[in-house]
C-alpha cells in the first residue's frame, strides 16, 4: 500500500509569478526539485501532472536521488494532455523528515508547464542531461514543475491534507527552510502531512493565476491522495478579501461574497469528503491588511461564528482566537505577523500547527 508523503497542487501556467519557467517550459534541459518527505518507506514512486497541458509532454528520463525511474518498465514516459502518470516503484529507503531530489530530463520541447507557483523552495534548471550530475544547474526558480506527489510503500492510512490558500502554501515562511504549518504539523505528529495550499486560491471562483476553485479541485488535491484519513480546511479569506480591495485576480473582478455563500461552499467540501474526518479552521485575523474592510469584517465574523458553532465539521480549530493580538481580536498578534497583517511568520505557523495537533 502506497502513501503520499509529499504533494503540491497543480496550477495553470502563468506569467504572474516571477521568476518561473511555466510559460516557456523546457527543452533539452534537466530540472531538479528537492522536496521534503513526511513519511518513510523502502520503495518510492512519483506522480507527474500535465493537468493544464494542451498537448502531451515527453519526459526522456527521471530519477530520485540518482536512482533511475521507469514508467511501465520504460525509462521515458509521455504525460497525456490534461492527465498524469505514476512511475514504477524504485527501491530506495527514505525516512520522514528527509528530502529527496527528483530530476527530470526533457529532450523534446514541453510547451507551457503545469506547475505549482509558490514553492518557497528552490528548483534548479540546467542544459542537457544532468541526471547523474551535481553540477551544471545554473538557473533557479521558486516554483515546482510537473511534479505533483511523492509516494512511498508505507502501508499507512493516517495521512492529513491541509487544504487552503497562501496561509497553507507557506507565504511568509523562510524560503528553503520548510517552515510552513504543514511542515511543523508533520514534525509534531509524526503523521504524513500533505500541503494542498495554493496562494491566492478561492473557495468559490476560478482564477487564471490562482487555480481552480476549492470546491472543484478538492477531488484531485485531497481525495486523489493515497493513504489519507483527515482533511483540514482553511480557505475563504481571499473570497472575502479580493472583493474588498483592488488586489484582485486578473481574470476578472472578484464577486462580492456573503457568508451564506461561503458556508454553502464549506458544506460542499464536507459532502465531497465522505468518510474522511474534516477539520474546520476559523479564518485568521486580518485587520489592517489589504483584504480588510467593513464588508470583509462582517462576513469573516459571520463565517467564523458558523464554523465555531454549527457543529458541521468533525472538529474545529479556532485559529482566529489563537492567532489574535492583544487588545484587538481582528489583528494578527505582532509576534506572529510576517509584516503584511495577513500572513504569519515562521513562529506563527508553528503556533497554528500546535493548535491543530491538539484536535487530530
Amino acid at each position: 500500500m502506497f502513501t503520499t508523503v509529499w504533494a503540491a497542487s497543480p496550477q495553470p501556467p502563468s506569467e504572474g509569478f516571477t521568476p518561473n519557467w511555466s510559460r516557456e517550459g523546457f527543452w533539452r534541459q534537466s530540472l531538479r526539485q528537492v522536496v521534503p518527505l513526511t513519511g518513510g518507506g523502502e520503495r518510492v514512486r512519483i506522480r507527474l501532472s500535465n493537468a493544464y497541458g494542451t498537448s502531451p509532454v515527453r519526459v526522456a528520463e527521471a530519477a530520485v536521488d540518482g536512482r533511475r525511474l521507469s514508467f511501465g518498465g520504460r525509462r521515458g514516459v509521455e504525460i497525456p494532455a490534461r492527465g498524469e502518470v505514476v512511475s514504477d516503484p524504485a527501491r530506495l529507503a527514505v525516512a520522514a523528515g528527509e528530502s529527496v531530489a527528483v530530476t527530470l530530463y526533457f529532450e523534446a520541447a514541453t510547451g507551457p508547464a503545469t506547475f505549482h507557483a509558490q514553492a518557497f523552495a528552490p528548483s534548479l534548471r540546467g542544459e542537457g542531461d544532468l541526471l547523474e550530475s551535481a553540477e551544471g544547474f545554473d538557473a533557479v526558480s521558486e516554483s515546482w514543475y510537473f511534479l505533483s506527489a511523492v509516494e512511498v510503500a508505507a502501508g499507512r492510512g493516517d495521512g492529513v491534507v491541509l487544504f487552503g490558500d497562501s496561509l497553507t502554501d507557506g507565504f511568509g515562511s523562510t524560503v528553503g527552510a520548510d517552515r510552513r504549518w504543514s511542515d511543523a504539523l508533520a514534525r509534531l505528529t509524526g503523521r504524513p502531512v500533505l500541503n494542498a495550499g495554493i496562494g491566492g486560491n478561492l473557495l468559490l471562483n476560478d482564477s487564471a493565476w490562482y487555480g481552480e476553485r476549492g470546491v472543484r479541485r478538492f477531488g484531485r488535491d485531497v481525495l486523489g491522495q493515497a493513504g489519507v484519513d483527515t482533511v483540514v480546511v482553511l480557505l475563504g479569506l481571499n473570497d472575502i478579501g479580493f472583493s474588498e480591495t483592488d488586489e484582485q485576480p486578473t481574470y476578472k473582478p472578484a464577486p462580492v461574497v456573503e457568508a451564506e455563500e461561503l458556508i454553502a461552499g464549506y458544506r460542499e467540501l464536507i459532502r465531497q469528503a465522505g468518510s474522511l474526518k474534516v477539520v474546520g479552521c476559523t479564518l485568521l485575523p486580518f485587520g489592517g491588511s489589504d483584504h480588510w474592510g467593513e464588508h470583509a469584517a462582517k462576513v469573516s465574523h459571520e463565517v467564523n461564528e458558523w464554523i465555531r458553532g454549527a457543529g458541521e465539521f468533525d472538529a474545529v480549530v479556532d485559529l482566529h482566537r489563537v492567532m489574535a493580538g492583544p487588545g484587538d481580536p481582528d489583528r494578527l498578534h505582532p509576534a506572529y505577523d510576517f509584516g503584511d497583517h495577513l500572513h504569519p511568520n515562521d513562529l506563527g505557523y508553528e503556533v497554528m500547527a500546535d493548535a491543530l495537533a491538539a484536535v487530530l
